[in-house]
C-alpha cells in the first residue's frame, strides 16, 4: 500500500496489534534439572521448577512449582506439584493443585488429583481421575475452619461446665466410694 509522503513510519511507534507473550513464572535460571545419566531414589522437594529426563525412584514434592518429566525421563515416583507436564514416563499417584498436561509421547500409570487436565492424542494414562474445583476446595477449606470452630467453642463450653460442677462430681465420686 502505498503512503504519502508526509506521513513518515517512527520505529517508536508500535503498531495498533501487537503481541505481547505471557511471562512465566519463574525463569529459566530457576529451574533445576536432572539429566539423562542421572539416577536419583528418595525425596526430591524444593520452591523452583524442577525438569526430569533422568530416572527417579522415590517422592517429587514441588506444590509452588512446575515439575517437568522429558522425553527421556523415567519417573517411579508419587509427584505433587502445582503443575506436571509429563513427555517421558510416570509411575505413580500425581496430585496438581493446578494443572497436568500428558503430551503425546507421555505415559502415566497412577492416580491423578487435579483442578486441570490435558491429555493430548497419542499419550497414555492408566488410572483414576479426579477433577476438582478451587472454589469447591475453598468452601471445603472453610467448611472445617467453621467445623473447628464450632469443636472449639464446645470444648470450652463442657470445660466451663465442668469446671463449675466439678466439686459437685468429686463429692458425688467420694460418696460413692
Amino acid at each position: 500500500m502505498l503512503q504519502s509522503p508526509e506521513q513518515k513510519y517512527t520505529p517508536a511507534q508500535a503498531p495498533a496489534n501487537t503481541y505481547t507473550p505471557v511471562k512465566t513464572v519463574t525463569s529459566p535460571m530457576d529451574q533445576a534439572n536432572i539429566g539423562r545419566t542421572l539416577v536419583v531414589k528418595g525425596e526430591i522437594s524444593g520452591t523452583e521448577s524442577l525438569f526430569i529426563d533422568g530416572r527417579v525412584e522415590g517422592t517429587i514434592h514441588f506444590s509452588e512449582s512446575r515439575v517437568t518429566v522429558g522425553r527421556n525421563g523415567n519417573v517411579a515416583a508419587n509427584i505433587v506439584a502445582k503443575e506436571v507436564v509429563i513427555m517421558g514416563k510416570v509411575q505413580g499417584n500425581v496430585d496438581c493443585a493446578d494443572r497436568l498436561d500428558i503430551r503425546n509421547e507421555g505415559v502415566l500409570s497412577g492416580d491423578v488429583i487435579t483442578h486441570r487436565i490435558s491429555v493430548e492424542e497419542g499419550a497414555v494414562l492408566k488410572g483414576g481421575v479426579e477433577v476438582r474445583h478451587a472454589e469447591k476446595k475453598d468452601q471445603a477449606t472453610q467448611h472445617q475452619q467453621q467445623n473447628q470452630t464450632k469443636t472449639a467453642d464446645a470444648a470450652k463450653t463442657v470445660a466451663t461446665a465442668q469446671g463449675a460442677q466439678a466439686p459437685k462430681a468429686m463429692t458425688a465420686t467420694a460418696g460413692h466410694a
